[in-house]
């Protein structure tokens, strides 16, 4: 894609930092976001700090911003931007009142900012710009308190002056008026005196419930500004957007920049959690604000089957989530242990009640045979459904094949379960309920011989909307792979296709039916030519005119794609 005149034009004007003072002043608002697009591309920092420090618009969006010909912007950009909004919120130049920066931790480039470190840089932020709102909020409050006080104690000593003038002409007539009067009427002039200072008390008394009323009595309405101010200090100045990447080392950060008060808020779109125990997760749930969490994915967790189901009810109280990812928590039923079924219930309720899931990805879920279990108890049909390393048994893909998710799945993932004769019509079954939805199927590790994919690729090659095909670590000969490409050559929609290295490849000893564990340890012969098969592949691909299918021999690939 050719960059416009526009931003061809920006990336000229951020080029030299020396000269921004010449157009800083006089840059039209309109031109913020593009120069903003240069300066990360470019990678100045100091342009980005600057034009960051007085955005004109009271949205920011930096991540998901994929635009050709313009690279993300590195650490040293992220960096300054986050400096640059505590500094705008410093001296009020900047009118930016929501930051979006969701997605931006899955942008590459030179020196991209990972999630985990834009996490912390992220909530760093938002802890001192914090800290600074209320030492501001905080030191006007005082100065104020102090004016109103002082303007209290000046009105208190002009009512004490206006009363001595008052009784100064009567004490003079009293005196005046001789000692027989005084005798006479001293009673009641005392009486008088001491009405005066009754009076004078009474005064005080009125201005200090007033002074403890916020009403000022002659403050000048300074407990007006107290009583807004105090309403002010609800108000939000600050909304951040981010997806946050949690694990044990910065827990503590993040859990105090989301239980901060009121002026700057931070909120999530997707939350990843790593290495968390039960009760900080727990904790991390109640914290998070509920609207806009769209997704949750927890790795690496000893959460047990219980730990999982303490957590699902908080899960239920996001109202938009739509996908939950678990990565090897340890979620297995243990036949010896006693309640076991029981609990797999409270998941399953406990899954029932996210009306909005989309998504559910289940990693290393040792539950053979349960699957009906979890899957019914969903009222909508789900959209991705992945299930690596789960020990599906026949039951489950025959289950499957009929569920009310199989017409509706764009995503499936069954790698590591292996297949057989016996569960292949099930799956068979299934690609045919899916075949005008799904977009994305992944077969790695499932034990697929030549026989076996002889007689699954009928149905995977009616899957007319298929757009990537998996089949990695499968024990395939050069003759299956030559037909598996062959079939994929038929499927116009097809654009990426994830193949295994073919079984003549591995040195002498493999199995005849080998693991994919087996598979991915075996030593590739010295003496066989690898590069050979692909190009005979490849060949097979040129022929056809398809210069849109991708083949790729990569277990790398493999591995990314079963953790991403």
């Amino acid at each position: 894609m050719v960059l416009s005149l526009v931003d061809l034009c920006a990336k000229e004007v951020v080029r030299d930092h020396s000269s921004s003072p010449s157009w800083l002043c006089c840059v039209p608002r309109e031109l913020y976001d593009a120069l903003l697009r240069a300066a990360c591309s470019g990678g100045r920092p100091l342009a980005v700090g600057e034009l960051v420090q007085r955005w004109p618009e009271r949205r920011l969006k930096v991540g998901d911003r994929r635009i050709s010909g313009l690279n993300p912007p590195n650490r040293l950009c992220i960096q300054a931007l986050l400096l640059a909004v505590v500094r705008g919120l410093s001296d009020h130049r900047s009118m930016l009142q929501v930051l979006d920066l969701c997605g931006l931790q899955r942008d590459e480039g030179g020196d991209p900012m990972g999630g985990w470190s834009l996490t912390v840089a992220l909530c760093s932020m938002l802890v001192q710009a914090r800290a600074g709102v209320q030492a501001r909020r905080e030191g006007g409050l005082a100065r104020r308190d102090g004016e109103g006080e002082r303007k209290r104690v000046l009105a208190l000593e002009r009512e004490r002056e206006g009363a001595k003038r008052e009784r100064a002409p009567r004490k003079r007539e009293r005196e005046g008026e001789g000692e027989v009067a005084m005798e006479t009427n001293g009673g009641e002039g005392r009486g008088a005196g001491r009405t005066e200072e009754e009076q004078l008390k009474g005064v005080r008394r009125r201005m200090e419930q007033e002074r403890r009323r916020g009403g000022g009595g002659g403050g000048g309405g300074s407990g007006g500004e107290e009583s807004s101010s105090r309403e002010g200090s609800r108000e939000v100045l600050l909304q951040v957007r981010a997806d946050l990447f949690v694990n044990a080392r910065s827990w503590e950060r993040v859990r105090t920049a989301l239980s901060g008060p009121d002026p700057l808020r931070l909120s999530c779109r997707f939350l990843r959690v790593e290495e968390l125990s039960v009760s900080n997760t727990r904790r991390l749930l109640e914290l998070a604000p509920p609207r806009g969490l769209l997704g949750v994915d927890l790795r690496y967790s000893s959460l047990g089957m219980e730990g999982l189901a303490s957590l699902l009810p908080l899960l239920a109280s996001f109202p938009a989530l739509g996908s939950l990812r678990l990565h090897y928590c340890n979620l297995e039923l243990r036949g010896d242990a006693a309640g076991q079924e029981e609990v797999l219930k409270e998941v399953a309720l406990g899954l029932s009640r996210l009306p909005e899931l989309r998504r559910l990805s289940l990693t290393a879920l040792r539950l053979p045979g349960h699957l009906r279990l979890l899957l019914s108890s969903l009222a909508r049909p789900l959209h991705v459904l992945e299930l690596p390393y789960l020990s599906l048994s026949p039951a489950d893909l025959a289950f499957l094949s009929c569920s009310h998710h199989a017409s509706s799945l764009q995503r499936l993932d069954l790698s590591e379960n292996r297949l057989d004769a016996s569960s292949l019509p099930s799956v068979r079954r299934l690609l045919s309920s899916a075949s005008s939805s799904l977009l994305h199927l992944t077969l790695s590790g499932c034990g697929l011989t030549d026989g076996l994919l002889g007689a699954l690729l009928p149905s995977v090659t009616c899957c007319r909307a298929l757009r990537s095909l998996g089949l990695a670590l499968n024990p395939l000969s050069l003759a299956g792979l030559t037909r598996l490409v062959k079939g994929a050559l038929g499927m116009a929609s097809l654009r990426h296709l994830l193949y295994p290295n073919a079984l003549e490849e591995y040195q002498p000893g493999l199995p005849e039916l080998p693991s994919s564990a087996q598979l991915l340890d075996w030593p590739l012969d010295e003496l066989q030519d690898a590069s050979a098969t692909s190009s005979q592949l490849h060949r097979l691909v040129r022929e056809a005119g398809r210069t849109d299918l991708v083949l790729t021999c990569d277990l790398l690939n493999y591995h990314h794609d079963l953790l991403d």
